[in-house]
């Protein structure tokens, strides 16, 4: 998925579930963010304080920046959870150890994350992670079929439209890459077409499978289950009956997520922002934004840098509200969602990746 759904629609959501206006905006932007958080490393500061921030994603636009892409902290934790293949733990998809790598929508293995980022709503970085969480999350509608791993299950063939013939647009953008080991890397042999809405195709994977997907339906289907995660969280019980997307509301979600069928994701989100300002959801019109880097973003507010990349010897001026910052609690909601994935969802499973 890309800013549209991650950040437009998940402050839609977000609202919808209950959330006021600030909260929500906390949790759109670390949805988001997770897709832009790229550098990693030390951060000093001029009183000699330290902080050690990490990276959730590489710029994915260049699918041939192989060595750099192939990082499983990355893909794994926050982009391509594995689904066990679809069964609860202590039980095992027939297959090899691939089988439990690749991503399934709404899996075990999702729910348990969700489970576990509501028993920890105390926390100071709370809605930050929630955001982390719902990012992975509604990703496993769009990643579903494909492991965050090289490996020739992810490959794809015989890539058609939503009427089954030949994509020729995308077999030709596809010509432009180069043909090598690195495709098989998460969704990198269809490009982007998981990620956007609006898309009906299909392809035969590296198994020989047929694989149809309807990513309006599968992204309207993300967000009313996003929708009751978020719900359950304000209610504190992971296992809450709660009602999901009220019914206008969610038909008016499935219209755009069909109709908005901008090629680029920044153009599909600045209608979600436009139809926000409007005021066409049930919870009225807010003034939503999102700033990545410079001025305004969450890095600037928390040290005072407007460059997308840090010298390595620079040293920032520290302020005591460093410690309350958006960025600072981001990237503490990083590291816990990476060490609770990593360390004590996914072994619970079988699966040790890193």
């Amino acid at each position: 998925m890309q800013i549209d759904f991650h950040h437009g629609v998940t402050y839609v959501v977000a609202r919808l579930a209950g959330f006021e206006h600030e909260a929500a905006s906390i949790i759109a932007y670390s949805a988001q963010y997770v897709d832009d958080a790229t550098n990693d490393g030390l951060i000093r500061f001029d009183n000699g304080a330290l902080f050690q921030r990490m990276s959730s994603a590489h710029k994915m636009l260049d699918y041939r920046n192989f060595e750099e892409l192939a990082n499983y902290r990355v893909w794994i934790p926050f982009h391509f959870l594995p689904g066990n293949g679809g069964l609860p733990a202590g039980q095992d998809p027939q297959g090899n150890f691939i089988d439990k790598l690749i991503c399934r929508p709404n899996s075990y293995v999702a729910q348990e994350m969700v489970r576990e980022c509501i028993e920890q709503r105390h926390r100071p970085y709370a809605l930050h992670r929630l955001g982390i969480t719902m990012h992975v999350y509604v990703d496993t509608w769009a990643h579903q079929g494909f492991a965050g791993v090289n490996h020739q299950v992810n490959e794809a063939k015989q890539l058609v439209d939503g009427d089954g013939k030949p994509d020729r647009n995308l077999i030709e953008r596809l010509q432009n890459y180069f043909i090598s080991e690195a495709l098989p890397l998460g969704h990198g042999s269809v490009l982007s077409n998981p990620d956007k809405p609006f898309l009906s195709w299909g392809y035969t994977n590296g198994r020989g499978e047929k694989i149809t997907r309807n990513n309006p339906q599968d992204f309207l289907t993300a967000a009313d289950h996003m929708c009751r995660a978020m719900q359950r969280y304000l209610v504190g019980k992971a296992d809450a009956t709660v009602s999901g997307l009220p019914a206008a509301d969610k038909s008016l979600i499935a219209s755009m997520l069909q109709s908005i069928t901008d090629i680029k994701g920044g153009d599909r989100h600045q209608k979600w922002l436009r139809a926000i300002a409007d005021g066409k959801f049930s919870f009225g019109a807010a003034d939503v934004s999102y700033i990545e880097k410079g001025r305004g973003s969450w890095k600037y507010l928390a040290l005072g840098t407007d460059r997308d990349k840090d010298k390595a010897d620079e040293k920032f001026l520290y302020r005591p509200s460093f410690l309350n910052s958006n960025w600072k609690l981001f990237h503490d909601a990083l590291e816990s969602h990476h060490f609770y994935i990593i360390h004590d969802l996914l072994p619970k499973y079988g699966i040790c990746v890193a």
